[in-house]
């Protein structure tokens, strides 16, 4: 091999270097943001905090995002991507309503308690109006895979005539509280508590 080989490969490797250490300054600025924004609030966390916490110069934050609500935004959009995708990854259509959504609650509950910090943060920007409407809508097209579950429930006569909030509300939304609740030391959860969830999650909307 001559010279000229390894110098390439040197360069790449450069390349290759200088890339994964702004990808990891990029996943320390969400990192920061999703844990400033759940102990803090939305307008308690200013950048220069996120900033520092992520071990970046506040400058550093614009070469990724153009404020902190564009922050806000994609890493409400990617926590959601990374949390839907692991919720329907073992679901499949031709699954019976019942046993699809059996599947689906119980991996938005694995995901929810396993990632708690992540599911904190779905659940302040699904309660509070820091996300704007057109991360909201996109939020929303990665739960399609359970609105058609349910519009196929309805058709069926499986589910209740209930609209898309509302079995929202009655299903997932509890996950949040319970999450929180163990969190503040008022619960702790074990596998009887998650299955009377379950439970109460499926008569709550079944026919």
């Amino acid at each position: 091999m001559n010279i000229h080989f390894y110098i390439s490969l040197y360069q790449k490797i450069k390349v290759m270097a200088k890339l994964q250490k702004s990808i990891d300054k990029r996943n320390a600025l969400v990192k920061a943001t999703i844990e400033l924004v759940n102990n803090n609030g939305f307008h308690a966390t200013p950048m220069s905090k996120i900033a520092k916490m992520a071990n970046v110069s506040p400058a550093t934050i614009y070469l990724y995002f153009e404020n902190k609500q564009d922050l806000v935004n994609k890493t409400y959009i990617e926590v959601k991507e990374k949390f839907t995708e692991y919720a329907f990854k073992t679901y499949k259509e031709e699954m019976s309503v019942e046993e699809g959504f059996k599947i689906i609650w119980n991996r938005i509950a694995d995901f929810k308690f396993k990632n708690c910090e992540e599911a904190m943060f779905l659940a302040q920007c699904d309660n509070t109006p820091m996300i704007d409407e057109p991360s909201r809508e996109e939020g929303i097209k990665h739960f399609q895979t359970l609105l058609d579950l349910w519009e196929r429930g309805r058709k069926e006569g499986v589910l209740n005539q209930l609209s898309d909030y509302l079995m929202y509300a009655y299903t997932i939304i509890p996950l949040s509280f319970l999450i929180i609740s163990q969190k503040r030391g008022a619960i702790t959860l074990n596998k009887k508590h998650i299955q009377e969830a379950y439970l109460a999650a499926w008569n709550s909307i079944k026919a």
